[in-house]
């Protein structure tokens, strides 16, 4: 199977694995502390096979999965851009120096819509995580938005 979705765009970097044309684009190593994500050189199809390397975990807890923005389809989306990549950005701190490789980045909207900072902060977003900082919590909460926005938060 070939990952097509890659020249598709946009493609989501938090993605579900039963989202239509869905690939793996990297694994989740370090700790449960310190979650890291090593980038595969190319995505990969997702496949029951692919799946069932997570068990006896969730394949959200050990892979990051990408497919095509869902757009008005998304609790994250608000009709222009991805409030989490927006979250991410202004409320978690950087964990690399470097742009990390990534074969999604061209067609990522993380990386359209908040350009480099999304990608100093993507490496530590696990899909699904049983110990969030606080931090993480509060980005991954859509109703976190409406109270930022008021605010008058500048990133």
């Amino acid at each position: 199977m070939e990952t097509n979705n890659i020249n598709k765009s946009p493609l989501c970097p938090s993605a579900r694995p039963e989202m239509e044309d869905s690939v793996v684009f990297g694994v989740i190593v370090g700790t449960s502390e310190e979650p890291r994500l090593a980038h595969l050189i190319k995505p990969q199809p997702v496949t029951e096979e692919l799946l069932a390397l997570a068990e006896p975990v969730a394949p959200t807890e050990i892979f990051r999965f990408a497919a095509s923005c869902a757009g008005k389809g998304c609790q994250h989306f608000d009709g222009t851009n991805c409030r989490l990549a927006t979250r991410i950005v202004e409320n978690i701190t950087t964990v690399t120096e470097t742009l990390p490789p990534c074969s999604i980045r061209p067609s990522c909207r993380w990386w359209q819509q908040e350009g480099k900072a999304a990608c100093m902060r993507c490496p530590q977003i696990v899909t699904d995580t049983y110990f969030p900082s606080e931090q993480l919590r509060q980005a991954a909460d859509p109703s976190v938005y409406a109270s930022v926005k008021t605010t008058g938060s500048d990133r």
